[in-house]
């Protein structure tokens, strides 16, 4: 039998460069540079291998010590005793090991975070990531993302598939995104499962429901009914008149308005941040009228703040329509004014979109398109203001 531990702390100290042998396989090798590292050779189906095992530490505080080194031996020795290959097993093993660190759940908090600079606010509302952490991570999310297959996917979003199809949409697509971040980061991955989940799942049964909005024909006597000169009625009388979403209406500060123009930041706009600029809106003179009422009302710089602090919250609009027994929310007033806008008047697409904030045309057309319109948009804000107001709301022709 040979002889084992012939090496001792002393002598690898001192050891001059050459390859030195504990013992059992174990070499110990101290290069010229002045490094040191271990190896063991084993012999696997007559055929000698060799692993390395580390460098040298005589404190074992970085590298592998005298100590370490025997016990790491002793165990792959063993190994290759059963007629394993113990480099292709530590390679097994560490690829176990990475699968356990490349859950989807991993995954997908990192791509999360490679994506935060393209979501508005950098994703703090957190949008991006609910549909995948309600829906998607609670029955897969320790699924290495390596194994994870479309029959996964499948069941998982099945249940909400055709009942709740808006949300399961949004988790199919981030899961997409989480998928191709993994191919990305050099994983072996099904990039394609999510569109073969769609093919098994089949087309969603789901009907869109869009926001019931008021017909534009009687948004002036509901207009007349918020006469009160609460903050909430005037924060709804602000949003009709002005066709934006509630969000901007909220947050609206008093230094936003400059004259007649009120510009809202990008933060508080809908679009993408690659998307995201700043919206000039021309506020009519019953608008203006509307901000002077509620001035006094106003507290750190917020036209409309809450009771206790911050600002009236995204549900308070909508309740008091709901208490009124409406079927019809806030953000359908958008509706109704866009629907006046085309049955009403003659103004031109692009006019009209660009009311809305939405945005129109390619790339390149909107890159030579230098203009928001706002001298035509000042008139078609003052009409319907007057319509609003308990004008005819006859057709009415307007300049592009």
């Amino acid at each position: 039998m040979r002889a084992l531990h012939k090496l001792t702390q002393a002598k690898i100290k001192s050891a001059a460069p050459g390859k030195y042998a504990d013992g059992g396989g174990l070499w110990f090798h101290k290069r010229e540079d002045g490094g040191a590292q271990w190896i063991l050779r084993v012999s696997v189906h007559g055929r000698r291998r060799e692993m390395g095992l580390g460098g040298y530490d005589p404190a074992g505080n970085f590298g592998v010590s005298l100590k370490s080194a025997r016990e790491e031996a002793r165990k792959w020795q063993a190994l290759a005793r059963q007629g394993k290959d113990p480099i292709k097993e530590r390679e097994r093993q560490r690829r176990n090991a990475a699968k356990e660190n490349h859950t989807l759940a991993v995954i997908a908090e990192e791509a999360f975070e490679a994506r935060k600079a393209e979501l508005k606010g950098g994703g703090s509302a957190g949008r991006w990531f609910t549909p995948l952490k309600l829906h998607v991570l609670p029955k897969l999310g320790i699924v290495p993302v390596e194994e994870l297959d479309q029959q996964d996917i499948k069941n998982t979003l099945a249940p909400i598939w055709h009942t709740k199809a808006d949300t399961a949409r949004k988790a199919m697509n981030r899961l997409g995104i989480v998928l191709r971040h993994a191919a990305a980061m050099g994983l072996d991955v099904d990039i394609q499962a999510t569109e073969k989940a769609k093919a098994l799942l089949g087309k969603s049964r789901h009907q869109a429901q869009h926001v019931p909005a008021l017909p534009w024909q009687e948004v002036p006597a509901f207009y007349d009914s918020l006469s009160d000169g609460t903050i909430t009625h005037l924060a709804l009388r602000l949003l009709i008149l002005t066709a934006v979403r509630s969000k901007p209406i909220r947050f609206l500060r008093l230094d936003q308005i400059e004259g007649d123009v009120w510009t809202i930041p990008a933060e508080n706009m809908k679009s993408r941040v690659d998307q995201a600029a700043e919206f000039r809106v021309p506020l009519s003179a019953e608008a203006l009228g509307i901000i002077e009422q509620a001035k006094p009302f106003a507290r750190d710089g917020f036209l409309f703040p809450s009771v206790r602090k911050g600002v009236i919250s995204d549900a308070t609009m909508s309740r008091l329509m709901e208490r009124r027994g409406m079927d019809e929310r806030p953000h359908g007033f958008r509706t109704s004014f866009r629907t006046w806008v085309a049955e009403a008047t003659d103004t031109s697409q692009e006019v009209a979109e660009t009311a809305m904030a939405h945005v129109t045309g390619s790339k390149v057309e909107r890159t030579y398109r230098r203009t928001d319109f706002l001298e035509q948009r000042r008139v078609l804000m003052q009409r319907w203001s007057d319509h609003v107001t308990g004008g005819t709301g006859e057709v009415v022709r307007l300049a592009n």
